[in-house]
């Protein structure tokens, strides 16, 4: 270790931020086939040990601040960074009146993360490498093509992505089926023949409406077809993944914030794809569900949050790809320096880099922050 031969947690910087969603460098509204947003929320938390200090961040309401503030601090502080798997479960077991999934889940995902980081960064080695290390590069996909977008948004945004060298793109579907099939076209004009395309209905569909689509989409190529009913409809998503024509794959799993939750899509027989999202589950529970992909021969996908997923999922033999997602790419580059770059289509973690690499760019951030939180040395520090 870089410090001393056994350091502690203790010190906690955390704040809410709330970043107004754009596309084309104008600030608008975004939507899928369920909701409408016209902002992100990111959760950053530093934890800090000796003079090391590790990073963690989720994409969730600024009331996850309070959550870590009055439950999960008093979790972590004192522990040993190297006890990830202590920490975890023991701010799970803080939220339990709480309620685990939603709020919770992404406060503890952060905290989580930076656990990770803080002990990688002490061993001096790469998170990837502390993680598993199964692979050095890891396929990513743009994703994007929200259901707002004229034609010309969306044929621009995913042709832009096959040029980069994205080997597969998806969009957004569901909020008017009607339409769905022409955008699908559209789509698959912008990008060629030799790019594969994903589609994310966000469970708008009902079953009868994802089956005539899915067998008008596999005649455009499509090969993904992400909850195209809600993923709490077990049963709608196992007659999905029975009925859609190949080479399609019923893709859920992002909304999967427990153990559980991942046990249940693969003991229903639910997907061909399993996701996961470290900054839902945590990188803890990501680790859980790659585990639980590998048992039942199902590969793994990473949900959004390319810069720390690049790690997350590269570590892992079970996943294949990360999503390459518009509004997350965008606040990644404004929040942090250290970003992994797009190489051939694939993320690469920096392997000289300890931790996840990324450095958070305060200043930077300080223009969207809602709300803070310090305790400990640092925040006597502060105090001074």
């Amino acid at each position: 270790m870089s410090e001393s031969h056994d350091p502690r947690i203790h010190s906690i910087q955390a704040a809410a931020y709330r970043v107004p969603t754009a596309t084309g460098g104008r600030e608008r509204a975004e939507s899928d086939g369920t909701i409408a947003w016209d902002a992100t929320g990111v959760l950053v938390v530093r934890l800090t040990a000796g003079s090391t200090t590790g990073l963690g961040y989720a994409y969730t309401s600024p009331a996850a601040l309070g959550i870590v503030r009055e439950l999960l601090w008093d979790r972590v502080r004192g522990a040993d960074p190297l006890d990830t798997a202590r920490s975890f479960w023991a701010m799970a077991r803080a939220t339990r009146n709480a309620g685990w999934p939603g709020v919770c889940a992404s406060a503890i995902a952060a905290v989580d993360i930076a656990v990770h980081d803080l002990a990688a960064r002490l061993l001096d080695v790469p998170l990837v490498k502390l993680l598993g290390g199964a692979h050095e590069t890891i396929a990513a996909y743009g994703s994007g093509g929200f259901t707002d977008y004229t034609d010309d948004e969306l044929t621009a945004q995913l042709g832009a992505w096959a040029e980069q060298g994205l080997r597969s793109v998806k969009l957004k579907v569901g909020s008017h089926p009607r339409d769905d099939l022409r955008r699908v076209q559209l789509a698959r004009a912008a990008v060629g023949d030799d790019v594969e395309l994903f589609v994310d209905a966000n469970g708008a569909y009902d079953r009868k409406t994802a089956l005539d689509l899915a067998e008008q989409f596999v005649i455009d190529g499509v090969t993904w077809f992400e909850e195209p009913v809600s993923s709490q409809d077990r049963d709608g998503l196992r007659l999905l993944r029975d009925r859609v024509p190949a080479p399609i794959r019923v893709a859920a799993g992002e909304y999967a914030y427990t153990p559980a939750d991942f046990r249940d899509l693969l003991v229903g027989g639910c997907v061909d794809v399993l996701q996961a999202d470290a900054t839902r589950c945590g990188i803890t529970g990501f680790g859980i569900a790659a585990g639980l992909a590998r048992a039942f021969g199902v590969p793994l996908s990473a949900h959004t949050a390319p810069a720390l997923h690049a790690s997350v999922a590269a570590a892992h033999d079970e996943a294949v790809n990360v999503e390459y997602f518009h509004d997350h790419q965008r606040i990644e580059g404004m929040f942090f320096g250290g970003v992994p770059p797009v190489v051939d289509g694939e993320l690469v973690p920096d392997p000289a880099a300890p931790g996840h690499g990324l450095r958070f760019r305060e200043a930077a951030a300080a223009a969207y922050r809602v709300d803070t939180f310090a305790a400990g040395r640092a925040a006597r520090e502060g105090e001074r």
